[in-house]
């Protein structure tokens, strides 16, 4: 005979839906986190309970409430509400759309609200689809992407579109929802006879990293796969909660929004000369899938842009990273990959270097360029010499210091100084050894 727990247990899995989606919060005032776009007196907020909205496109990590504030939008506009996927949306529902929306417009004055989820997944020629009708107010659109609009959106409609970032949920967040989902006996887990640890709601919240439905997921999985006790309370232990939520879920997508600022943390902490936090950076990425590849080629990039000639050892030692990639290949690569994401971090810094070549080129591209000297002129060729190449060249291994000083640049450029080294590292030698050569050439 089936008792109360079972009775309710099968009413969850076999009749509602998941967990996350019954807790989904259907008004702004049970909307957890986003205070900084959607607090009391905050201009979205606003526009949502005045109903006057104009396009917009969320963009943030999953988990983050971009769906939940276009379904929170869609039962408190005037408007007509309607929802489509980009995954499995084409041009032929846009069209649709457009004409259901203009029919709507001209013959009820009724606004269309357009929510496409997914936008990032529309393709060039679908996003300039919809661009006529969004410029012209037939439709007022509501994109949602976990993706950076900048890289994935077409800029003429993202001129046309307010852009809000969400943020992942801070812990006291997804502990409230939590805390949540075990009181809500009506769309909750209220209805169980369930007791949680603190420990165990400390790991979910943990792990889940700032995503409201993997900690709604993994709660949802504890609470229904765990028999109860003699006394008939379902226990979730830590190790329960450590069963049902396995691992941190890193959100990281190589070509999006989390690859180029987690790139750009793990850049910032090399030049900030910061190892630990440059091989958090590193371990995170290789944790996620990043090519190894891409790594060793930023590693590269910054032992010559950072380090420079301050010590021209990172250089070789991020060579040799680049080449056990491909030789030896991951797990163990990681390990010469770190050694050069310490010692580069750990480098005395100059960007000496970089700010020489650009100088140069700068001046390549600004000034008239002027002839290379004759006395340096190619003279290796029969009757160079007749034609005055090379003529009057001083060879430098012929005299003291192996230097001479002679005209090196075109006429009406020189004399000019690219590079100035700093009095970091190795380049405090250059510097001294260069000032002593300019001052010879008195």
């Amino acid at each position: 005979m089936m008792n109360l727990f079972d009775h309710h247990r099968e009413e969850l899995t076999r009749t509602q839906a998941p967990l996350a989606t019954r807790m989904r919060p259907r008004t702004l005032d049970e909307l957890y986190g986003q205070d900084a776009i959607l607090g009391p007196g905050k201009l979205l907020r606003r526009a949502i309970e005045a109903d006057q909205l104009h396009s917009l496109i969320f963009y943030g990590p999953p988990g983050t409430g971009k769906t939940t504030i276009a379904r929170i939008i869609a039962d408190t506009t005037k408007a007509y509400f309607e929802q489509l996927n980009a995954v499995a949306a084409g041009v032929a529902d846009i069209r649709r759309v457009v004409r259901e929306a203009r029919e709507r417009l001209g013959q009820y004055e009724r606004r269309t609200v357009v929510f496409i989820d997914e936008i990032h997944r529309f393709n060039k020629s679908q996003q300039d689809a919809l661009l006529p009708y969004v410029e012209d107010g037939t439709i007022i659109l509501i994109g949602a992407t976990t993706q950076s609009p900048t890289y994935e959106l077409n800029p003429a409609l993202i001129s046309r579109s307010r852009l809000f970032r969400l943020e992942p949920l801070g812990n006291e967040h997804i502990r409230a929802i939590l805390r949540n989902a075990l009181r809500d006996k009506e769309r909750g887990l209220g209805r169980l006879p369930l007791e949680t640890e603190e420990a165990a709601l400390d790991h979910l919240v943990d792990v889940a990293n700032g995503d409201a439905r993997t900690a709604l997921n993994a709660l949802e999985l504890a609470a229904l796969t765990t028999a109860p006790d003699p006394g008939g309370i379902i226990r979730i232990t830590l190790p329960v909660a450590e069963e049902s939520i396995q691992r941190r879920v890193l959100q990281y997508d190589k070509s999006g929004d989390n690859h180029y600022d987690t790139i750009s943390a793990f850049i910032k902490s090399l030049r900030g000369s910061e190892p630990d936090a440059a091989l958090y950076w590193l371990a995170r990425m290789l944790d996620a899938g990043e090519d190894p590849r891409f790594i060793a080629r930023r590693l590269f990039v910054h032992a010559a842009e950072d380090v420079g000639l301050a010590d021209p050892q990172a250089l070789l030692i991020a060579a040799a990273a680049a080449q056990a990639v491909e030789f030896i290949g991951l797990p163990e690569a990681r390990i010469p990959l770190a050694e050069a994401v310490i010692y580069i971090a750990a480098a005395p810094k100059s960007n000496a270097v970089v700010a020489a070549i650009d100088a140069a080129s700068k001046d390549v591209v600004a000034k008239k360029a002027g002839s290379v000297p004759p006395h340096l002129r190619d003279a290796s060729y029969p009757g160079a010499e007749r034609l005055g190449h090379g003529v009057g060249y001083k060879y430098p291994h012929d005299f003291p210091g192996a230097f001479v000083p002679q005209q090196y640049l075109p006429d009406g450029l020189g004399p000019v100084t690219y590079y100035r080294p700093t009095d970091r590292g190795r380049e405090k030698e250059i510097r001294e050894r260069l000032a002593k050569i300019r001052s010879d050439k008195g």
